[in-house]
């Protein structure tokens, strides 16, 4: 016989109480290890904007105006800490509690993993990556904690889990491949269906991209920087490196071609043409010379190079590929950027005891953003099968999303950081506890029954 209500009860409030308190206990620690936050050279740009009043495309023009609204709370990096670590711990919080309506197993390790690196070494820096991936876990926790509630309060969460859905684009608009199926999710979160999420992808692929260009140029009144041109920068560099010939728009002199061929192109990063020697000459034409970055004539030369030379830009593209996945990649920043010659939080003991346990994993696949792809792809295969109940839906949502996210940058990577696998780490992580429900749930089931059957 099934355990009586009474016996119920005290089992389920304990197992919320021991949820609430690992939630407390995460999100104190993450103020005592991080507070105020680690400021990168990304985000004291953004924060410069904001003390001049202007408001560019080059980072999330909604992140500046964002942290210009929040910045009385903190003035600096801490306000914006306070939100990324705020909306990490209520994401991982919300489905916590939302697994333990149906497994407490899964609710009490989902707070734990949360604790582990690599995803908890990231909360306290400042990126845009990690208010991104924080806002679409958020996302989805909340489509998962309304998803059986009474359907205007069901509805009322939705419409919130799609606004941070669009957040999510607006700070970073190549998500928009990637949004559709968290969409999908958001819209029937008790089942996913291919063919529904299929007629929903195009049409909302559109919708995001003209969100982007209403919000940004529109609403905020961004001012035009050519971001994308950063990356047709990148591939002009590495088709010319490739092709030993040059596919800029411009002539260079004899040692900046040998250079250009042959010295400057690594698939890591398009920062070595525009501000490291010796290949920063590269941008210094292109942009103070000729001042043609950020006209048709890059647009122009790209496309021209792509299609005359497919074979060289599949090279460059897969080799950045493969070093994002698979390379030795930037982790945490520890650089005060104020200081640069040292590192943050020197006199903090729990944040030195952290580093110390980055430092040993570092090297290991917990670091390799393949490694979170390839976790997050097994996830989707597990839940195929289920992808008519809660649990599959949501495995499906949030890995299916990751998985497009992180080959995104196969086409506009410009950087391979594993900060820009993130949401991958998070939503491996959720995933894979959520996939795995089923057969915790049956185990739990069983215990109740055996525990019903032999009381008196």
């Amino acid at each position: 016989m099934p355990l009586s209500t009474d016996r119920k009860q005290p089992i389920r409030w304990r197992g919320y109480a021991a949820v609430a308190a690992l939630i407390a206990a995460g999100y104190v620690l993450t103020l005592v290890i991080f507070y105020p936050g680690i400021m990168t050279y990304d985000a004291k740009f953004v924060y410069q904007y904001i003390a001049k009043g202007i408001v560019g495309d080059w980072q999330s023009p909604l992140m500046t105006v964002l942290w210009r609204a929040i910045d009385p709370i903190a003035p600096g990096a801490g306000s914006m800490f306070l939100l990324m670590a705020t909306s990490y711990w209520l994401g991982f919080g919300l489905l916590a509690f939302a697994l333990a309506r149906r497994a407490f197993a899964a609710a009490l390790l989902l707070p734990v993993f949360a604790l582990t690196p690599p995803a908890f070494v990231f909360v306290g820096i400042i990126w845009r990556d990690m208010l991104f991936a924080n806002s679409w876990l958020l996302a989805a926790a909340i489509a998962v904690a309304f998803a059986e509630r009474d359907p205007r309060f069901r509805m009322s969460a939705q419409v919130l889990a799609l606004a941070l859905c669009a957040f999510g684009v607006l700070l970073r608009p190549n998500a928009l491949i990637a949004a559709p199926v968290l969409c999908a999710y958001l819209a029937w979160p008790s089942r996913i269906s291919a063919k529904r999420t299929a007629i929903l992808f195009a049409p909302a692929m559109v919708g995001f991209f003209a969100l982007v260009q209403v919000v940004y140029y529109g609403v905020l009144g961004a001012t035009r920087q050519h971001p994308l041109q950063t990356i047709m920068v990148f591939d002009l560099g590495g088709i010319s490196h490739f092709t030993k010939q040059n596919q800029f728009p411009v002539s260079w002199s004899e040692p900046e071609t040998a250079l250009l061929l042959n010295g400057c192109y690594q698939p890591t990063q398009w920062d070595i043409y525009w501000r490291l020697a010796p290949c920063d000459f590269v941008m210094r034409k292109l942009e103070r010379e000729e001042k043609l970055f950020g006209t048709s004539g890059i647009a122009e030369a790209w496309l021209r190079a792509v299609l005359r030379h497919p074979l060289a830009y599949s090279q460059h593209r897969g080799a950045f590929m493969w070093n994002f996945l698979t390379g030795d990649n930037l982790t945490m920043w520890l650089a005060d950027v104020e200081h640069p010659t040292e590192n943050v939080f020197q006199d903090r003991r729990a944040f030195v005891a952290l580093v110390s346990v980055h430092d040993m994993l570092k090297p290991t696949p917990l670091f390799s953003v393949g490694a979170w792809l390839l976790v997050c792809v097994v996830a989707c295969g597990l839940a195929r099968r289920r992808r008519e109940t809660p649990e599959g839906a949501f495995a499906l949502g949030v890995c299916g999303s990751a998985a497009l996210y992180v080959l995104s940058f196969a086409f506009v990577g410009v950087a391979s950081d594993f900060r820009y696998g993130y949401w991958a780490v998070l939503a491996g992580i959720a995933g894979s506890v959520v996939v795995a429900l089923a057969p915790v749930k049956l185990r739990e089931r069983a215990l109740h029954d055996a525990i019903g059957h032999g009381s008196p």
